[in-house]
């Protein structure tokens, strides 16, 4: 057996409670392990720990697996009659069999030493506080995000100074203004309801000298040049009034050059009351003083000084910047910027403030990378998802890779957290800080092709504004065009509308598709074909089929077509695009 390729752990994602009743165990085996099967039972229903006790759990087979690239993960659902387990496994191949205990592997024959100890896998407790919750709201909700300064102008006498016109094409920098304001946002709430978006993402609003916000200035003050507190207010009712929800951007790692405390530091040093809210080690400071490590930075712009968020007047700070969110705007849900640098510290105590306040409100965080040691339960619900967008975009890049290879990194992405976590996950395939999808494909059937992949993952998934026009935009800052609101009133872009608008309605009225419960077929017909099945109750499931090869695939007429691209007379074309429901098993076979 490939002893290299087992893995376990009591904890995180191998080890955790759904819930108050149920409790998931995951294990990593090769695939030359043909069968799993768990040993399990109640700690102490021989007796007590070191007394003598023998104990034999009950063997339950572990049916449910996922392919992994070089490894299988097996699944199981127990429901410990007193709230703790203890276990170990049964590993099958062909020709072996051991058993795998938290120190290691046994044979049968050493299984029957008398005396021989089996340090066993144990999850002590499964104590409510400890449980991962998510806010069940999210999986439900598809999300728009907006870059406010470039999505519409509504109220010209809040333009900055050397304003340009509004510009329906061509590149833009970091530099412009083009007027985009929070009236601009809440003239669209009625286009943003007729496209089905129920959740609204902000890039920063919070006062600062730039086009993007991210460099902010007082974390208390609206930008006055997006409007007032009284617009932003005004705007989150308008939109919950619609059922729309509000998420805005939390920029907590570093400040803006202009943040009153820095400003202070930069002119009294170690005087200032606030040199410890940065990350300073000299000063006075010289031009390039981030790659001199005179002081931290989000990366190595000096105008963005790095917060000290281990420091606690710092957290306190900004746990009082949160609570104005929640309590007076309102605001559904809270994404931190550069979270993965934050203090953990800081993550706990946000989350036990924010919940106490509103316990269905959503906090986010942006990480890049995997993120287990931010998503056990006590500080975020989630973050974006970008391995999952990558993944998506790469099977359209790489063309040496297969339907398989597609499975497996799908798989990837949804093993390394807990499934209450999954059904949360922001999925994206383009944000403000990234190349926009359609300037990322070959053409509009691969746009289209990946939107439909996003549509049908677990998790919430967020377009980016513009994407329901597929509209172009290069690397930061070239992604943060201006939304051409004259050509999309001319209904230039109202086919394009069309097809986005009904792949969300599809997300929305089919509940299959919100649903973590997928399985990918166990052989491929076609290599550049991506299929999988989200899983209902016993006979109910939709099938989506994405035809990526360069011919045309048979397709069977059972079930209803819930969605469709290019299938004609039972062939879907190249590029086609397949979502059917099937409602018995008996119409599958």
């Amino acid at each position: 057996m490939d002893f290299n390729g087992v893995y376990h752990r009591a904890n995180d994602n191998f080890c955790y409670a759904l819930d108050e009743d149920r409790l998931i165990i995951n294990i990593k085996t090769g695939y030359d392990v043909k069968a799993v099967n768990i040993y399990q039972g109640d700690p102490f229903k021989s007796g007590i720990l070191g007394g003598g006790e023998g104990w034999d759990g009950e063997c339950v087979e572990i049916a449910f697996k996922k392919r992994l690239k070089n490894q299988i993960w097996w699944t199981t659902t127990l429901e410990p009659k007193y709230k703790r387990l203890k276990y170990y496994f049964e590993l099958i191949t062909d020709t072996e069999k051991w058993y795998y205990f938290e120190d290691g592997f046994l044979s049968e024959t050493q299984m029957h030493l008398e005396g021989r100890s089996r340090q066993c896998f144990v999850m002590p407790w499964m104590n409510r506080s400890d449980i991962a919750k998510t806010p069940a709201w999210v999986n439900d909700t598809v999300w728009y995000q907006i870059f406010p300064e470039r999505f519409c102008n509504g109220d010209e006498s809040l333009n900055p100074e050397h304003t340009l016109p509004w510009r329906e094409e061509g590149n833009v920098s970091n530099s412009e203004f083009f007027g985009g304001d929070i009236p601009g946002i809440l003239q669209k709430l009625d286009y943003l309801v007729d496209l089905g978006i129920s959740g609204i993402y902000l890039t920063p609003v919070n006062e600062s000298p730039s086009s993007h916000k991210y460099d902010t200035t007082d974390y208390f003050q609206i930008d006055p040049h997006f409007g007032t507190e009284e617009d932003f207010k005004n705007l989150v009712e308008k939109a919950h009034e619609k059922g729309i929800r509000i998420m805005v951007d939390c920029v907590f790692n570093h400040s803006g050059k202009e943040f009153a405390p820095w400003q202070d530091v930069i002119k009294n040093g170690p005087k200032s009351r606030y040199f410890d809210w940065f990350m300073v080690n000299e000063w006075p400071f010289e031009k390039g003083a981030a790659k001199k490590k005179q002081y931290y930075t989000f990366a190595f712009f000096d105008e963005m000084p790095k917060l000290n968020t281990n420091n606690e007047e710092v957290r306190n700070y900004f746990l009082d910047v949160c609570t104005k969110w929640v309590e007076e705007y309102k605001v559904d849900g809270l994404r931190f910027d550069v979270a993965n640098e934050i203090s953990h510290t800081f993550c706990k105590e946000l989350r036990s403030r924010m919940k106490a306040i509103n316990p269905d409100i959503y906090i986010l965080g942006e990480i890049w990378h995997d993120a287990m040691g931010w998503l056990r339960g006590d500080e975020f619900d989630a973050v974006m998802n970008y391995p999952l967008g990558q993944s998506i975009k790469d099977f359209w890049i790489d063309k040496s890779l297969t339907g398989e290879d597609f499975e497996y990194t799908v798989n990837r992405c949804y093993t390394g957290y807990m499934q209450q976590t999954n059904d949360v996950l922001f999925n994206l395939l383009d944000s403000h800080d990234t190349k926009r999808l359609r300037s990322e494909v070959r053409s509009l059937d691969e746009f289209y092709q990946q939107l439909a992949v996003l549509f049908a993952m677990p998790g919430s998934p967020c377009i980016y504004y513009g994407t329901e026009i597929a509209m172009e935009g290069g690397h930061d800052p070239d992604c943060r065009r201006c939304m051409p609101w004259g050509k999309i009133e001319s209904g230039e872009y109202h086919h394009r509308i069309v097809l986005v608008r009904q792949l969300i309605h599809l997300r929305k009225t089919e509940p299959l598709l919100k649903s973590r419960n997928f399985h990918f077929p166990d052989t491929y017909d076609n290599p550049r074909v991506i299929h999988f099945t989200k899983v209902g109750w016993v006979d109910n499931f939709i099938d989506v089929i994405i035809n990526c090869s360069d011919e045309e695939i048979s397709i069977s007429d059972e079930g209803e077509v819930l969605f469709e691209r290019y299938l004609e007379n039972g062939r879907l074309l190249k590029n086609g695009i397949l979502f059917r429901k099937i409602n018995s098993l008996n119409e599958k076979a």
